[in-house]
C-alpha cells in the first residue's frame, strides 16, 4: 500500500481501503489519474467493485458525481443534452445532459453503439462540447471514469482506437484474494457506509495538487528511457500503431503524479516502470482486452533497458 507523506493522500488511501477491500493498488492508480486530470478506463466482469471505486473517488475528492448508464439504445443527446423549446421564454433553451459533471461515471461504455460512444470524443479531449453551433465548457475538474465489460461478453462493441487513446490510464480490478474476499463477505452495510463517506479534500485543493504535479522534475535520461519504451513498442508489439505521442506524454505525467504522492519533487525510474503497463496497456490490448495489454507491456518493460 502506498503511504505518501502528504496527509490528504494518506487519508484518501486509508478511508478508501475501508470500503473497497484489497484493492489498494487500483485505488492508488485511480488517484494518480485524478491528479493528472486524466480519464480512467476500468475493465472487468460485473460485481467486482468498479462502480464502488468510482463513487469512492468522487466522494473522497469532493467532486460532483454524475452517472451515465450506457445501453445499446442510448443516443448522443442522452449524454450531451439537447435544445428544448421553452414556451414561457419563446425560445429554445439548452438542457444539459449528465456529461456535465465533475466526475462522470460512463458505466458499461462498450454496450453502447459506436455512434453513441463517439459523443464523448470531443468533451474528453477539449473539455467542452459544440451543439448546434454553440459551445458549452466544462467548469472546474472534469474526469470521465468509464467501466467496460470484457469484449467477449454478449452485447459489447469494442471501443475504437481514437476513444481508447483519450483514456489516460486503464486498470482491471480482478477478483480479490481469498483473505480480502472473506473480509468482504463479513462486511455489512457497505452501501450505507459509502453514502456516509466524507471528503478528504475539496475540489479547490485537488486543483492545487494537479497544478503542483506539473512542477515535478524529470531528468533528461528518463525522457530518453520513455522514448526507448515507445520505440520498442512501436517496433515489436502487434498494435504498435496505437502508441501515440500522447501516450508518451501521459506516461511522463503519470510518473510525475506518482513522485508527488511519495512527496518527491523529482521522478525516478520506478515511477515510469510501475505505471507504464497501465498507461499503455489499454492502447495496445484493444483487440484482446485490457488485461492482455497490461501483461504484454509488463513484459516490454523487462526487456527495455534504462
Amino acid at each position: 500500500m502506498l503511504r505518501p507523506l502528504k496527509v490528504d493522500f494518506q487519508q484518501f488511501m486509508e478511508k478508501a481501503s475501508e470500503i473497497l477491500i484489497g484493492k489498494n493498488d487500483e485505488l492508488e492508480l485511480s488517484l494518480i489519474a485524478a491528479l493528472c486530470r486524466g480519464h480512467l478506463l476500468i475493465e472487468d466482469i460485473p460485481g467486482v467493485g468498479k462502480t464502488t471505486l468510482v463513487q469512492l473517488v468522487s466522494k473522497l475528492l469532493g467532486l460532483n458525481f454524475s452517472r451515465i448508464q450506457f445501453t445499446n439504445d442510448l443516443l448522443p443527446s442522452d449524454i450531451l443534452g439537447f435544445n428544448l423549446y421553452d414556451k414561457n421564454k419563446g425560445e429554445f433553451v439548452f438542457k444539459k445532459g449528465p456529461i456535465f459533471g465533475e466526475l462522470v461515471l460512463a458505466d458499461e461504455l462498450n454496450r453502447a453503439s459506436p455512434k453513441t460512444q463517439s459523443a464523448l470524443l470531443q468533451v474528453m479531449e477539449e473539455h467542452h462540447i459544440s451543439i448546434d453551433g454553440e459551445d458549452f465548457k466544462m467548469d472546474g475538474p472534469f474526469l470521465v471514469f468509464a467501466t467496460q465489460n470484457p469484449f467477449q461478453q454478449i452485447g459489447t462493441s469494442p471501443l475504437p482506437e481514437s476513444q481508447l487513446d483519450r483514456f489516460f490510464m486503464g486498470i482491471s480490478l480482478g477478483l480479490p484474494d481469498r483473505k480480502a474476499e472473506k473480509e468482504i463477505l463479513k462486511s455489512t452495510h457497505v452501501k450505507e457506509r459509502l453514502q456516509n463517506v466524507l471528503p478528504v479534500m475539496m475540489k479547490d485543493q485537488l486543483i492545487f495538487h494537479q497544478n503542483e504535479v506539473l512542477k515535478v522534475h524529470v531528468k533528461e535520461e528518463l525522457y530518453d528511457y520513455v522514448l526507448n519504451l515507445m520505440d520498442y513498442g512501436r517496433n515489436h508489439l502487434e498494435e504498435s500503431f496505437a502508441l501515440s505521442t500522447r501516450a508518451a506524454k501521459d506516461l511522463i505525467l503519470a510518473a510525475k503524479a506518482r513522485a508527488y504522492l511519495y512527496d518527491r519533487d523529482y521522478v525516478i525510474l520506478e515511477d515510469i516502470q510501475g505505471l507504464c503497463p497501465y498507461v499503455l496497456g489499454h492502447r495496445v490490448g484493444f483487440e484482446r482486452g485490457l488485461v492482455y495489454g497490461i501483461n504484454i507491456v509488463k513484459e516490454m518493460v523487462l526487456k527495455v533497458r534504462p
